[in-house]
């Protein structure tokens, strides 16, 4: 991801993501619209990443989308972020909790 679009990912900010899922002979979008809650680089589980701790890092981009629900993003090189602007009167969550799946 560009350096000038990473420093724009501020809580409060207006977005929309655009996501491509490839398959062989199309591709699924999916458009997301929300608040940024938080941006950060976090590792995942990955055991066969060999990189930094031998972990992947992904940009996870945390929204408020319009109804109130809390979403999180995986960006990659086929997330398109379209910066609309500040939130009016935003005031960003205290913390923002982690859920796990419940499988194992």
């Amino acid at each position: 991801m560009d350096e000038a679009i990473r420093k724009q990912l501020v809580p409060g900010t207006n977005v929309v993501v655009t996501q491509q899922i490839a398959m062989r002979k199309t591709s699924l979008n999916s458009e997301t619209e929300g608040t940024i809650v938080d941006f950060q680089q976090r590792p995942t589980g990955s055991w066969f990443a060999h990189s930094k701790g031998d972990k992947l890092w992904l940009d996870r981009l945390v929204l408020r989308k319009p109804d109130g629900e809390i979403t999180t993003l995986n960006l990659d090189e086929y997330s398109h972020l379209e910066i609309l602007g500040k939130a009016q009167g935003y005031t960003a969550p205290t913390k923002v909790a982690e859920t796990g799946s419940g499988m194992k």
